[in-house]
């Protein structure tokens, strides 16, 4: 049994009916004070693009209609969104006109949709379901609409809650707030959400009278209000609600997120030697009795079994490990690897797409590409996998038993066959019969006292440069 975190709520919660929901995820924002070619939203959390994660929030929450809206030829938001939830819609907010325009631009998805209409900003890679589910429970409850909220250390720049007992009367942003409004705690996070009907109602009432002459999305709360119907407010946790605008909140959402995982792993059974060291993919995939030593990293797309060690500085991706294997120190497992109970990748060893057999042993300076590795097949120190001519990638197959010698290259496509030994510094370009020994290198010559007059050499060469000098 593995171990996978949550991501809509860290620890496994059970699922629970909610009525039909329509999530509309604003994702047109320029992300300028990141500093890069690459759309804010696509930078990775977890190795997970930020957009993704809130993705998964809202699927999680129950949403069955999500809309994405983009800024102009966004192509790589809407290739991962297709990939992520490939019934989503993807729409262009082609002018920068505010949040509630963007809204707008989701029409298509909202325009006939039952049930609720949630409203969520894309640039919070922390989200879970349970915050989704927190403003829900409150339409549930008998409120027409509902907002996010939470209480930061320090409100500056965030949009205020005015609220009067359990409703909700009004955001006002931070620039249009009043002195009075400005000490006031409670914040708007990032998630709105109305039942449909009233959203339809109000979404083009919006206006533009404020400082930055946009079209607000948090004005729907006064707009609903204004029509007599009763908006709440949910509170959620400050760590959920991280928004992400620049390089240093990136990383401060990559730590808060790497510490759930570290805690929820360790909480499910798993042994972290030094947990701040450790470093986990959000898909990462782990049984219980794992134990991990310091400063290891792990990519997208890892199985680990129970029983297993990993020992430290190792790095691996898209590898699938198998009951009591070992793996390290300085180890690297790129995808495709695949490890058998039993076995070993030890130090500086490199394994790519190739399955190592239950009991076999890599232990040392090694790299094995495109290969199969029989069980209890051993594979010495410097063994190379040549499986790449420069146009295409072959495969080696070592039968089970097998003996590859130290500083060995065997040239794919090749087969080494059961029990078969090969010989320390061969170069192997032909099959090898179960049982046979394999030797591929050149004769070796010794020269009786050749060291004395090498050396003797050498030396009158570099005394007569000196005299030239």
């Amino acid at each position: 049994m593995f171990y996978v975190y949550d991501l809509s709520v860290g620890l496994s919660v059970g699922k629970r009916e909610i009525m039909e929901l329509t999530t509309i995820i604003l994702a047109a924002g320029d992300g300028t004070r990141m500093r890069s070619s690459l759309p804010k939203l696509l930078h990775p959390v977890a190795g997970l693009p930020i957009v993704g994660h809130v993705i998964g929030a809202a699927r999680d929450a129950g949403s069955n209609n999500i809309g994405v809206v983009t800024a102009p030829n966004q192509t790589q938001i809407v290739q991962l969104v297709s990939s992520l939830a490939p019934n989503a819609k993807v729409f262009e907010q082609t002018e920068r006109l505010g949040t509630a325009h963007a809204a707008q631009m989701a029409r298509p998805i909202w325009e006939n949709a039952n049930g609720n209409i949630a409203v969520v900003y894309g640039d919070h890679p922390l989200l879970r379901a349970a915050n989704f589910v927190s403003v829900l429970e409150l339409l549930e409850q008998g409120f027409d609409a509902a907002v996010l909220g939470f209480e930061p250390d320090n409100p500056s720049g965030y949009g205020r809650l005015i609220v009067e007992g359990e409703r909700l009367l009004d955001i006002v942003e931070h620039k249009d707030a009043s002195a009075t409004q400005l000490e006031i705690g409670l914040c708007n996070a990032c998630i709105l959400v109305f039942k449909a009907e009233i959203f339809r109602q109000i979404i083009d009432k919006v206006g533009n009278e404020n400082a930055q002459m946009e079209y607000y999305l948090p004005d729907l709360v006064k707009l609903a209000n204004k029509a007599g119907f009763k908006v709440g407010f949910a509170l959620g946790d400050a760590n959920d609600v991280v928004g992400v605008n620049s390089r240093p909140q990136l990383a401060h959402a990559e730590g808060v997120f790497q510490n759930r995982l570290r805690n929820a792993f360790m909480e499910s059974g798993i042994t972290l030697r030094d947990p701040n060291s450790t470093y986990f993919s959000f898909d990462t995939r782990i049984a219980p009795d794992v134990t991990i030593e310091p400063n290891v990293v792990f990519g997208p797309k890892v199985i680990v079994e129970s029983g297993v060690l990993i020992k430290a500085f190792s790095h691996i991706e898209g590898a699938k490990i198998a009951k009591n294997a070992i793996v390290g120190p300085f180890a690297r497992l790129r995808p495709g690897a695949e490890l058998a109970p039993d076995s070993k990748v030890g130090n500086f060893c490199e394994v790519k797409n190739a399955k190592i057999g239950k009991g076999a042993k890599v232990n040392h300076l090694s790299y094995i590409g495109d290969a199969d590795i029989g069980k209890e097949a051993n594979i010495g120190a410097g063994t190379i996998t040549c499986n790449y001519d420069g146009f295409g990638k072959y495969r080696t197959n070592i039968g089970e038993g097998a003996s590859i010698g130290s500083n060995t290259s065997l040239v794919a496509p090749i087969n080494i066959g059961k029990n078969a030994i090969v010989g320390a510094g061969s170069t192997l370009v032909h099959d090898v019969e179960d049982e046979a020994l394999a030797l591929a290198r050149s004769s070796q010559t010794n020269k009786e006292d050749y060291a004395p007059r090498f050396r003797a050499n050498a030396l009158a060469k570099k005394k007569n440069t000196m005299v030239k000098k």
